[in-house]
């Protein structure tokens, strides 16, 4: 079974309590079609779960087969260095099948973000430090693929469809604690 190696901390990008008793980390890609289709199914166990569950997402860009990945992610990062990395996560998987530089310079202008200190940060790799300590995270972590899904720390080796994503997590709100 494998473990979450890189514990949650202040520094992820997270959305809900963070008293929650259920954490859900996903290390996903946001040119991955796999990573797409999860990210209305998060939304809805989000909205399933609501206070119950802390969702944390760190990037795994696929770089070898999605060349779009590591500047989405990049972007991404950028953008939540202005406090709008939610935003431009949700925009990037809406806008999946277009990404690239021009996408990404008009979402920082949707977001009221600088297009070009976008574009200089892009050329610059301003934030792929942060990209990559996700990724080697991920990799010690056993993640091989995307999304990888962790409940409270424990990869969840399922289907995430919907059904088996609440099942999984109703098991381990259930489950006795130590």
């Amino acid at each position: 079974m494998a473990k979450l190696k890189t514990p949650v901390s202040p520094e992820d990008h997270a959305q809900g309590d963070s008293l929650a008793p259920v954490t859900l980390v996903e290390y996903g890609d946001y040119e991955c079609p796999h990573c797409g289709r999860a990210y209305p199914i998060v939304k809805g166990v989000q909205k399933h779960f609501g206070k119950r569950l802390l969702f944390v997402f760190r990037n795994f860009p696929l770089t070898q087969s999605h060349p779009h990945a590591e500047p989405a992610a990049e972007t991404a990062e950028f953008a939540g260095s202005q406090g709008k990395f939610w935003e431009m996560h949700d925009l990037l998987f809406e806008h999946q099948n277009r990404l690239g530089l021009p996408l990404f310079e008009q979402l920082a202008e949707e977001l009221d973000l600088d297009p070009e200190a976008l574009s200089a940060s892009l050329e610059s790799h301003e934030f792929v430090a942060r990209v990559r300590a996700d990724f080697s995270g991920g990799v010690r972590s056993g993640v091989n693929g995307t999304p990888t899904f962790y409940i409270n720390g424990v990869r969840h080796n399922g289907s995430f469809d919907f059904e088996y994503l609440v099942e999984a997590i109703e098991a381990d709100l259930a489950a006795p604690r130590p």
